[in-house]
Formats: structure tokens, C-alpha cells, sequence
């Protein structure tokens, strides 16, 4: 004979056990933002923002020329970790190609 499991039912009621819905919270969004530099050339910034971001060539030429009248613009929002490897494969690209231009991310 088997040792009594440790809830055994006494047959005196039945167990009620109540299921909990969790809330999962997303995680918090950053935003790559690209910093406008008199050096680096305009369609370098539009080749980055169509291969790192996959923005199609009038929407990387949007932003390229908002970030050139504004100082700065977001190429995305992503999550923290896909963010910042973006900020990094951005400036390693800039670096590579003898290019000044700066990347950061910001909390969105």
C-alpha cells in the first residue's frame, strides 16, 4: 500500500483551489536615436537606416533629413537589448567607414 499522500481528503469537503490570472508587464521600450554631425555623408546615413533598421528608401530619407534640420532622429523602438545592439552595429559601421557619427538610445 502506497504511504497516504501528505492532502489526503478526509471526505469531510472538497479542496477549492482558485486559479490566479498573472499580468505580464512588456518589458520598457528605448528608442534609437541617430545624432546629426557635419562630416558623415548623407546617403551613408540613409544605407544604415535601410540595413539596420529596414526603413524602405523615402522613409530613411526622411528621417536622414530630419536628423540633418533637427539635429536628431529616431530610426526605432525596441527593446533594450535589441536596442542597444543597434546603437553598437551603428557606430562599428561608422567606425569602419571612417565616419563620425554618433548613435544613442533613450528611454521611449
Amino acid at each position: 500500500m502506497p504511504p497516504p499522500s501528505p492532502r489526503q481528503d478526509d471526505g469531510q469537503g472538497a479542496v477549492v483551489v482558485e486559479r490566479q490570472t498573472q499580468k505580464t508587464v512588456p518589458p520598457p521600450l528605448y528608442q534609437v536615436v541617430m545624432l546629426n554631425d557635419d562630416f558623415t555623408p548623407m546617403e551613408f546615413v540613409v544605407m544604415v537606416l535601410q540595413q539596420y533598421f529596414r526603413h524602405d528608401l523615402e522613409t530613411a530619407t526622411q528621417i536622414m533629413l530630419k536628423i540633418h534640420h533637427e539635429g536628431r532622429g529616431v530610426c526605432g523602438v525596441f527593446t533594450k537589448d535589441v536596442a542597444a545592439t543597434k546603437v553598437e552595429l551603428v557606430l562599428a559601421t561608422a567606425k569602419r567607414a571612417g565616419h563620425p557619427l554618433q548613435c544613442i538610445m533613450e528611454a521611449a
